[in-house]
């Protein structure tokens, strides 16, 4: 039996659940958008990181993971790649060495096992810009607010409020602050 998509995502949602059960600050996101939409990771998990799970089954192809690749590697703190067996080879030769890998099989209708190939570690190449590329412009800018940095940012573009954002923030506590705003969002997808 071919894995499907949907089957992974269900078991990855029920092992997630159970390894983050009792946590109250862990925020479970399906099709988190990347940099301005640019890729959506599958599955994240942010907590004290922001870890990504990227599942490519039996039934689809590698074609788009070499430019997810590169938008992943700006943003996430670590990334797990879930895949059918038959797609280990080409994504062992495309992705970085520290990204996880778990190999998904179907053993019936409503299951199906994940094997540890490799573990993740973490992502050496996180890329500022990209990280407060998260945060609404509404959010960038109650960020300057609570530090007092929001003067002449208030009628600026998102884009020059990330800016000020990364000239004032080292890069974890960027990453803190994405984190603690994204724990906090109620409204996740605008029209």
């Amino acid at each position: 039996m071919k894995t499907r998509d949907i089957d992974i995502r269900a078991q990855l949602h029920l092992n997630l659940k159970h390894e983050h059960a009792g946590e109250h600050d862990t925020l479970i996101i399906d099709e988190l958008g990347l940099c301005q939409g640019d890729a959506r990771i599958d599955v994240a998990v942010v907590n004290g990181s922001i870890h990504g799970f990227e599942i490519k089954s039996e039934s689809d192809t590698l074609e788009r993971l070499p430019g997810q690749i590169d938008i992943y590697n700006k943003v996430l703190d670590s990334i797990t790649i879930i895949t059918g067996k038959c797609h280990n080879e080409g994504i062992l030769k495309l992705i970085p060495e520290w990204w996880g890998i778990v190999i998904a099989e179907k053993i019936n209708d409503d299951e199906v096992s994940f094997l540890v190939s490799r573990q993740s570690n973490p992502n050496p190449q996180i890329d500022p810009y990209s990280v407060v590329q998260l945060l609404w412009r509404d959010e960038a800018l109650e960020l300057l607010r609570r530090f007092e940095l929001e003067k002449g940012y208030i009628s600026k573009p998102r884009n020059k409020i990330w800016e000020k954002l990364v000239e004032s923030f080292s890069l974890e506590e960027l990453k803190y602050h994405v984190r603690e705003q994204l724990k906090l969002r109620k409204n996740w997808r605008v029209d």
